[in-house]
């Protein structure tokens, strides 16, 4: 039967009993690592790595700086489970696709997701490099992953999103950065489709909506994080002004190489947000 005629729950269980099988592992805490983020992965301790490309119904990432691969075992004292990349719907894929993913990290027994991505700065005061936490988000993305029948499985039919993006999470990760003396501010996430960067209008029309970060991810994980009624912290790494804030090109090298100078604070604060969220 190919994967359409198959219901998405199913799916999602599929992936979650060859994951388990093969790894003999679950996990508490999922972290979805963004462009030019996903070396935290690689300092996961008792790790075991299973490329998308062999779990049923995930779909392999084509853009640089998404390796691609699952990888689950222990940070501190928690157990893990990081996506090393993630698929974007820009790349032709569904929004259930892009989701499936989280789905079946919380099908692994992940409650929590930390959600990162690498993103444009609307706020000129947000400096690339800058680690912003999300506070809300607004979806320009005109998508969804919760079109079509709603499965009762997974969640209600109309989620409410007033706390997508969990207070007290929020409160766990400015306590961490504080501890570790990394800055952090806090924003509003625009999610838009891509895969063009945008423009300088649309920048000045994404300001005065509310936002302060733009990027081609994250909001479909959002809404479906909110169905599952999974707890979401969200991490930004700012690695460029968008357009018209400064006059220079944007492009993709640049993000990846400001993501991988911020890599030294970013991987210290997942780390000290984790280790918080173990004692608590």
């Amino acid at each position: 039967m190919s994967e359409s005629g198959i219901a998405e729950y199913e799916l999602v269980e599929k992936a979650a009993a060859y994951i388990a099988e093969r790894t003999g592992r679950r996990a508490d805490l999922a972290l979805i690592l963004g462009s030019g983020l996903g070396a935290w992965a690689d300092t996961i301790s008792d790790a075991v790595a299973v490329p998308y490309d062999e779990i049923p119904g995930f779909h392999m990432s084509s853009v640089a700086g998404h390796a691609g691969r699952l990888v689950l075992g222990r940070a501190g004292t928690v157990d893990v489970v990081a996506m090393q990349g993630r698929v974007h719907a820009y790349e032709g894929v569904s929004a259930a696709q892009v989701v499936r993913p989280l789905r079946t990290m919380w099908k692994l027994g992940a409650g929590t997701a930390i959600v990162t991505n690498a993103s444009g700065g609307l706020d000129p005061q947000l400096a690339p490099g800058s680690l912003v936490l999300i506070r809300d988000h607004i979806n320009l993305s005109g998508n969804t992953p919760l079109t079509g029948p709603n499965d009762e499985r997974f969640g209600a039919r109309f989620p409410d999103m007033t706390h997508t993006w969990t207070p007290e999470l929020r409160a766990v990760a400015r306590r961490a950065a504080a501890r570790i003396n990394v800055a952090v501010h806090e924003g509003v996430y625009a999610g838009v489709a891509g895969p063009s960067y945008e423009t300088p209008a649309e920048v000045q029309m994404l300001r005065r909506a509310g936002g302060d970060l733009v990027g081609m991810s994250t909001v479909l994980e959002a809404i479906a994080a909110s169905h599952l009624r999974m707890r979401l912290l969200g991490i930004s790494c700012v690695t460029n002004h968008a357009a018209g804030i400064v006059d220079e090109a944007l492009n993709h090298e640049d993000v990846q190489r400001v993501a991988a100078e911020a890599r030294g604070n970013f991987q210290r604060l997942i780390d000290a947000i984790i280790e918080e969220l173990g004692t608590t």
